[in-house]
């Protein structure tokens, strides 16, 4: 199984990007699907995750600009960034709870993250 995350990239303060996360490989079902954020010194944090049935969750200091999607058909999810902030630049991780096709249980897997920078 792989997660494939892009959409990064240098946009201004007050600008807006799109991440996408594609998940591949032999899955029966995904669950949630999130995406967590590092910038440099710190520790990774939850930015926001989806249910499969679409219930959203977000971290405080993005709620009111990012909003996260995922197309199931697709086993995609998105996060649309508006109104970024110097403090929203880090590098990116999408994260998915998969059944992998002949397992039992469902496991945590990690896409290889996409940096995105905030500055004019």
């Amino acid at each position: 199984v792989q997660l494939q995350a892009s959409g990064g990239g240098l946009v201004q303060p007050g600008g807006s990007l799109r991440l996408s996360c594609a998940a591949s490989g032999s899955i029966l079902s995904i669950n949630a699907m999130g995406w967590y954020r590092q910038a440099p010194g710190k520790q990774r944090e939850l930015v926001a995750t989806i249910s499969r049935g679409g219930r959203t969750n977000y971290a405080d200091s993005v709620k009111g600009r990012f909003t996260i999607s995922r197309d199931n058909a697709k086993k995609t999810v998105f996060l649309q960034m508006n109104s970024l902030k110097p403090e929203d630049a880090a590098i990116y991780y999408c994260n998915a709870n998969i059944l992998i096709d002949g397992d039992s249980w469902y496991n945590n897997f990690w896409g290889q993250g996409t940096k995105v920078t905030v500055s004019s």
